[in-house]
């Protein structure tokens, strides 16, 4: 049975999007909020936000006039139930 797994990115986005790009593996749903701002744009974050997007994880972002859907702070927190697991970064 699939998991359905949040990913909070606060710090070390980077870091914390390889690590999703990871999950994928085990074929789970993966959902990644970014809480305060995306990454810098360099080769490996957007080859890390290609593969995510390529594999059906979906991505929003806490700030407006971003590449990504929009959620804020009280969606992302009213929909952290329906989630088998949350991982903070």
């Amino acid at each position: 049975m699939r998991k359905k797994i949040a990913v909070l990115i606060r710090e070390r986005r980077e870091e914390a999007l390889r690590m999703a790009v990871g999950l994928t593996l085990a074929n789970d749903e993966i959902t990644v909020f970014f809480m305060s701002g995306l990454p810098e744009k360099n080769d490996d974050t957007v080859m890390s936000l290609q593969a995510l997007q390529d594999l059906g994880a979906r991505i929003y972002a806490g700030v407006r006039d971003a590449e990504f859907p929009f959620r804020d702070k009280a969606e992302i927190a009213g929909s952290l139930s329906a989630y088998d697991t949350v991982i903070p970064y």
